[in-house]
């Protein structure tokens, strides 16, 4: 049955109104929910507040580096140390390596710009201080939902945006509602804000829905990689935050890694590569398997005579959104707005994005807070885009503009220019430059480029896809319909197999995409929906925009633990 029908046969839906439904129980979202508690309280005023999250608990999907600037949690709770947040490793080095195959260049910190300098900056798992703010929000009021995923974005009969519904409950692979179905309900509200993360499923709809991109560059990303290791004490410096360029990308590539020393002998590794990159070969994926091997990184990993070996804890990865300033779109529409890396303020020159997640959730409650005062509802929150132009978000991301639009020219020269930029101008830069096209069309065909050899994992150091997925904790209910959608279900033989030599085998992290003989022995595409850990990074890369990326059943995907 299709959705239309199911609706037909069982509905209408129920309905639950609030003043405001946030999407997403991230860093954003609950830092929104919070905000608008905290004035409704100052002022004497009672809102209703819920928060949907598709993951089974807040923090469940959350994957990040991280590093955090605290400037922003400050300003929501200025004694945040005193109450208990996750914040426990300040970061006391920082070191940033030019690495070749064999050997690396360190760049004296005194000639690092500001934006790589972490002073005053924590190294978190950014999954745990959601979890925290989860607390802090349902402590003030906010009601939570988790594994309730947003599945529809509804509107009024003037087309603003009047609230979401959830995804429907119990429904087969084949579509069919089993005996455990069960209807999604409608959440209406006077505004809804959406914060489901870098390349959100409603969040892309209204961008399309309301044109929000119409005067902006076209959104650029990458996938972050994650594992995070025990490791032997005497390799581990609490509060050391390493990052590399270079090798074992080529200088056409955008990327690098992180190696945060965190708590507990434990640190955080992982690798960025931007979606934009041109040789379908290229895997993510293994090229961070590859970079462990480089001697200057796996010195961490080894064991020291006598010493304890080293042990992966956890496996993940996400999309982020890198465009910045330039390609952020419109962030409010008639009923609503789009906060956090949902709108795509992540700062990639400083390799940070929480901080701005929480503070625009901030603007966003306080533009929809004085709204609901005078009696306002279903119009544009004006406020909230003027607010963050007079914010020192913006005065920080303008500095950043260029950022990543040098690194199309090549490693070398957005290595200079960077420089320039924000260590000789200090980000007071005369010129800006644009970008002109997506990330999807990169991607040159297969016969233009050179093969990739990866070598196998060790399954000591390097692992494959699948033990990877199996330590992010990922799970989907087998029987019910994938969420990961083809338009064209021709499209990836015909097009992506016979010119890009079926290149979803390989920027999927999880295993997701292969491709296999059918019974005549033709090929096909096999979606292993299963494996999925919701890092979009299909939805953004496949070169035919074929792959659509929906909600699955409320509480599949991973469950992340101190990611």
């Amino acid at each position: 049955m299709t959705h239309d029908e199911i609706l037909a046969k069982y509905g209408p839906r129920e309905a639950m109104e609030y003043d405001v439904v946030v999407v997403g129980a991230g860093p954003a979202g609950l830092s929104a929910a919070i905000r608008l508690k905290q004035l409704a309280s100052a002022k004497g005023q009672d809102i209703s507040v819920v928060v949907l999250e598709k993951g089974s608990e807040p923090g469940a999907h959350i994957l990040s580096g991280a590093i955090m600037d605290p400037r922003a949690l400050t300003e929501l709770f200025p004694d945040w140390k005193a109450m208990g947040a996750p914040l426990n490793q300040p970061v006391t080095e920082d070191a940033f390596l030019f690495l070749s195959e064999t050997g690396a260049m360190r760049t004296p910190n005194f000639l690092l710009p500001q934006n790589f300098h972490n002073d005053g900056n924590y190294i978190i798992s950014l999954a745990n201080l959601t979890r925290w703010l989860a607390q802090q929000a349902e402590g003030l009021g906010v009601e939570i939902f988790p594994g309730f995923p947003a599945a529809e974005v509804l509107f009024n009969d003037k087309g603003a945006v009047k609230g979401v519904a959830t995804a429907n409950m119990g429904v087969s692979k084949s579509g069919q509602p089993t005996e455990n179905f069960q209807l999604g309900m409608e959440l209406h509200a006077k505004y809804t804000l959406f914060a489901e993360g870098a390349r959100g499923h409603l969040g892309k709809q209204l961008i399309a829905n309301f044109r929000l991109d119409a005067k902006s560059d076209p959104q650029s990303y990458s996938i972050g990689i994650k594992e995070v290791w025990e490791i032997d004490p005497a390799r581990h410096q609490p509060g050391l935050a390493v990052h590399t360029a270079g090798w074992p990308l080529d200088n056409d590539t955008y990327g690098g890694s992180f190696l945060y020393h965190m708590e507990n002998n434990q640190i955080a590794v992982g690798y960025v590569v931007g979606l934009d990159y041109s040789n379908p070969w290229l895997s993510p994926f293994e090229e961070f398997q590859r970079f462990k091997t480089h001697p200057n990184i796996r010195w961490y990993f080894d064991t020291p005579a006598g010493g304890k070996p080293a042990k992966r804890l956890a496996y993940g990865a996400r999309a982020l959104t890198v465009g910045g300033l330039l390609s952020l779109p419109k962030t409010v529409f008639p009923g609503g707005a789009l906060v956090g890396c949902d709108a795509g303020y992540l700062n990639a020159s400083r390799i940070k994005g929480s901080h701005a997640a929480i503070k625009t959730g901030m603007l966003a409650a306080e533009a929809a807070f004085d709204a609901l005062l005078t009696g306002r509802r279903h119009d544009e929150l004006s406020a909230y885009p003027a607010a963050f132009e007079d914010s020192w978000l913006h005065t920080e991301l303008h500095k950043a503009r260029n950022f990543k639009q040098w690194f199309k020219k090549g490693l070398p020269l957005a290595t200079v220019m960077t420089g320039v930029e924000q260590f000789l101008l200090r980000g007071h830069i005369p010129w800006t430059l644009h970008r002109e096209k997506p990330d999807h069309l990169y991607l040159k065909p297969a016969n233009q480029c050179a093969p990739i050899e990866y070598p196998k994992p060790d399954g000591k150091l390097t692992f494959d896809r699948l033990s990877s997925v199996f330590i992010s904790n990922t799970n989907h209910a087998e029987d019910q319909p994938a969420h990961l959608t083809l338009t064209d279900p021709s499209a990836p033989v015909a097009i992506n197999l016979k010119r890009f030599a079926g290149p979803e085998s390989r920027y999927c992290p999880a295993g997701v995409y292969e491709y296999v003989k059918d019974a005549s022995g033709g090929d096909r595409l096999q979606i292993n929906a299963q494996n999925c850990v919701h890092c979009k990074t299909c939805d953004i890369k496949d070169p035919t925009q074929n792959i659509v990326w929906v909600v699955p059943e409320g509480g599949g995907g991973p469950n992340y633990a101190n990611m």
